[in-house]
């Protein structure tokens, strides 16, 4: 039988564990990772795992592989958040970050990202040029892990506290715990869990705990799948924020006192206006993907500052941060950063912002959003994951392309852009439809903003019949 072609997606390779995720193609990766590193002269890797099924024997089977190369590997004495193993390659000056993750997936699924020397993702062509170097053959003859620790090719860090530590640095925790408002952490039963323990022991903590089950959903920090933490705010007049993170602790979903879901589009522009107006930070760029709402441009735009729009996927900013000066950036799908930590998503982080926000400012989530419709007039967005197959997908997002619609719905669409999909402006700017494939699954995603939720529901809705979806 010829071997699985393994292929990194938007951020990193994922698939579905003891179908094509299984020891042995973790161990051709990792050969390609080795020789992609051995290439650039690289000796050490920082390697972590989060609170998915068998994290522990997919890193050690890494750290295995690369120490055949004679490379070391870097390790936390447990589970770990993907910015964790990030800053670890930073603050340790390790040459790579492995994390064996497959983030916000569902949990039959497990995955292998890169991190690069600069603390964010790798590049796409350092990410391309690994992908070329898997070998079709599983690597045989390796020294055990026991063995690579006698030999000081395994050393473990305790990266989570190298963490905790730059968080102090970063932000006034003392305000926030002191501040009087009440918060919520949802961990999703993901790597965050730990961490946000120790940095707000006094909030109503929430999945909490190791289930690599994840409750039989996907670790994503969306709406729809936090109804509990929704509950639990609007039970407990006490509580004034709601912080979620996903598996890997990278991305954000955050909820007003009132339990409300407050979408990454409007913490964008939160975090833009927190750093501008109340931190002072009045130069650097605006990086927004191409799902993410309009309004940040506008907001960009008032204050003076330069942005850019990216193809989706955090690499793409990343690779921005690195070179440029970066106020914020950010995805819709919950992956934020922000000036003065490293060039990645972090949703403690983030979370950690928004927090500092409020107890400086002294007012609620939804006054800071209410503060920001007056900047940029109120907006909502939302998405749609519709299960279609590849075929009929990539139909869809060629006819988009090749011969978009010149209405949908009752709305005349004004101008297309593609970027990556295609978003149709209808009836002027402040109202569109957009459509991209998914990188990882048989899905496409229908986005849409409107002035509420009902006509976002209504532009979602003819979209979807238009497209026959």
């Amino acid at each position: 039988m010829s071997p699985v072609k393994i292929k990194f997606g938007t951020d990193g390779w994922r698939a579905i564990i003891a179908q094509e995720y299984t020891v042995d193609n973790v161990k051709r990766v990792a050969e390609g990772t080795a020789l992609w590193l051995k290439q650039q002269g690289g000796t050490r890797v920082v390697i972590g795992y989060d609170c998915r099924f068998a994290g522990k024997l997919f890193s050690e089977t890494t750290a295995r592989v690369l120490g055949k190369h004679g490379i070391t590997s870097l390790v936390a004495p447990g589970f770990i958040s993907t910015p964790m193993v990030s800053l670890g390659v930073v603050k340790t000056g390790a040459d790579l970050g492995v994390v064996i993750t497959a983030s916000h997936n569902p949990p039959s699924y497990n995955g292998y990202k890169l991190k690069s020397k600069l603390g964010g993702p790798s590049v796409p062509a350092d990410v391309s040029a690994v992908e070329d170097l898997i070998p079709d053959a599983v690597p045989t003859d390796l020294p055990s892990y026991a063995e690579l620790k006698e030999k000081g090719l395994v050393e473990e860090h305790d990266f989570e506290q190298i963490y905790l530590d730059h968080v102090h640095q970063g932000f006034d925790i003392d305000l926030i715990r002191n501040s009087g408002i009440g918060i919520a952490y949802d961990a999703m039963y993901g790597a965050g869990q730990s961490a946000m323990k120790k940095l707000l022991p006094n909030a109503t903590h929430l999945h909490c705990e190791v289930n690599p089950g994840f409750d039989g959903q996907a670790p994503e920090p969306i709406g729809r799948n936090l109804k509990e933490m929704a509950a639990t705010i609007k039970n407990d007049p006490n509580l004034a924020l709601g912080i979620a993170n996903d598996g890997d602790a990278d991305r954000i979903g955050l909820f007003d006192g009132d339990g409300e879901f407050v979408d990454s589009h409007h913490i964008l522009l939160l975090l833009l206006m927190y750093q501008y107006e109340y931190k002072g930070i009045k130069t650097g760029e605006v990086i927004l993907t191409f799902s993410v709402t309009d309004k940040l441009k506008q907001l960009a735009e008032m204050y003076g500052l330069e942005y850019e729009v990216t193809k989706i996927g955090f690499k793409y900013i990343a690779e921005i941060m690195a070179e440029r000066e970066v106020i914020v950036g950010g995805e819709e799908s919950g992956g934020l950063a922000v000036s003065g930590h490293i060039p990645e998503r972090d949703g403690i982080w983030i979370g950690l912002m928004i927090a500092e926000y409020m107890a400086k400012s002294g007012k609620s989530l939804k006054e800071l959003v209410a503060d920001l419709y007056a900047k940029v007039g109120s907006f909502n967005c939302d998405r749609d994951d519709v299960h279609v197959e590849n075929d009929r997908k990539w139909e869809i997002v060629k006819q988009a392309k090749e011969a978009p619609f010149s209405k949908i719905g009752p709305y005349t669409v004004t101008r297309v852009a593609h970027v990556d999909g295609s978003k149709f402006y209808l009836d002027g700017e402040d109202r569109w439809l957009m459509v991209r494939p998914s990188g990882t699954e048989p899905v496409l995603r229908v986005y849409a903003q409107g002035a509420d939720p009902a006509e976002v529901r209504k532009i979602l809705d003819a979209g979807r019949e238009e497209m026959k979806i």
